[in-house]
């Protein structure tokens, strides 16, 4: 029994070595590492912090990450630290970029993070737009403002409007008038039955 067991274990070890080597090799030829992203595009808001992520679920594993912010320049890289706000945090599957506080000038923008094993290299893209804390604001004001000049239209409009378009019998639903009364000086004031 002892040495069925070490049989079957060597066995194992050669099929798992075996199966991690076709898949490092991707089948007949040597790759670097794949990377994965998600989602390809971040979303933010202004003072809030967020995490870039990368993923590489491979053999044999990452031994490098590296993080890189395109400018017009080139790709400018991103140390532990950098500004004081940007922070990462690495192993052999994935990588984090974590930015605090988010900033509207100086963080939208694309970020490469690029991963090395002994195969080679791969690296993927991360989009990152940063919204003003304010943006939710624009859309409540501009309804207001529109409400306002509405309502200044109908207002302008009803001051303007003749007397002669007002109609003699416009009294808003009312019932219908008392006859003259002892009590009615003057005829053009209107008053209500008491019935």
């Amino acid at each position: 029994r002892g040495t069925d067991g070490g049989a079957v274990m060597a066995a194992g070890l050669v099929l798992l070595t075996l199966g991690a080597l076709l898949c490092a090799l991707g089948g007949a030829s040597a790759a670097g590492p794949k990377i994965s992203t998600s989602p390809e595009t971040e979303h933010g808001n202004e003072g809030d912090a967020i995490e870039l992520i990368c993923k590489c679920n491979g053999y044999p594993p990452v031994t490098k990450w590296t993080w890189f912010k395109m400018a017009d320049q080139g790709p400018q890289p991103i140390l532990n630290g950098t500004d004081g706000r940007l922070f990462i945090s690495s192993n052999d599957s994935r990588t984090v970029l974590r930015i605090i506080p988010l900033n509207l000038e100086k963080d939208p923008g694309n970020y490469v993070c690029n991963a090395t094993n002994q195969l080679g290299e791969g690296s993927a893209v991360v989009n990152l737009r940063v919204r003003s804390r304010l943006a939710a604001l624009w859309p409540f004001l501009g309804i207001v403002a529109e409400v306002l000049v509405l309502v200044t239209v109908i207002f302008i409009y009803e001051k303007r409007r003749k007397p002669s378009e007002i109609p003699d019998d416009d009294d808003g639903g009312s019932a219908p008038l008392k006859g003259n009364t002892a009590n009615n000086k003057d005829k053009n004031v209107r008053q209500r039955n008491a019935n």
